[in-house]
């Protein structure tokens, strides 16, 4: 059983959708959000998570509610077509041995525990990729749990590496799912 559920399996909005309920069901909204309306990547444009649809609409400039909902929507279904699955990844790493896996973590998580072969995403090797790798050959980049890693891969097609994935659910759903002799654990945020 997936910890990672696909992307595009998602109940309904409504403009009563509260934006917290919004942000469990479609991790990549506020992302969207931002880009495209300018809400939520900061203090003057952010929300609060009992805010509804509908009301943080009515606050920025009334933009449409199905217009809102039809936008996260496909920023959603997008964002479905960049993962690939625990799964996927274990049989695409066995079909092409020479895949290119990008760890998205801290220096201190990848030294602590990592997937095989993958290496860390540091801006040196930003550097290398963008100047000397094939933009056409597949890369599959993860972090803890499949958030960040979503930026890093979005940030790489749009350079033109049109085969770059996000491994959904990160190395924590790979363990579970797939190598249960990589450790989980859990990252403490100091206040």
């Amino acid at each position: 059983m997936s910890t990672a559920a696909p992307l595009a399996e998602t109940p309904p909005l409504s403009g009563d959708t509260p934006m917290g309920v919004l942000l469990q069901r479609y991790p990549g909204a506020q992302r969207a959000l931002f880009a495209q309306y300018h809400i939520g990547g900061c203090q003057s444009c952010g929300f609060s998570p009992g805010e509804t649809i509908a009301q943080l609409c009515a606050r920025n400039d009334d933009i449409p509610v199905a217009e809102f909902i039809q936008h996260v929507q496909a920023s959603h279904d997008a964002d479905a077509k960049i993962q690939i699955s625990p799964q996927e990844f274990m049989t695409l790493r066995q079909s092409k041995p020479e895949l290119k896996v990008l760890d998205a973590r801290t220096r201190e998580e990848h030294e602590a525990v990592k997937i095989e072969g993958a290496q860390l995403l540091t801006q040196a090797l930003i550097q290398e990729i963008f100047d000397k790798w094939d933009k056409t050959q597949p890369v599959v980049i993860y972090d803890h749990q499949g958030t960040r890693s979503m930026d890093a891969a979005s940030y790489f097609i749009g350079h033109g590496f049109s085969e770059t994935k996000c491994l959904a659910g990160g190395i924590d759903a790979y363990s579970i799912e797939v190598d249960p002799s990589i450790p989980r654990y859990r990252v403490e945020i100091e206040d």
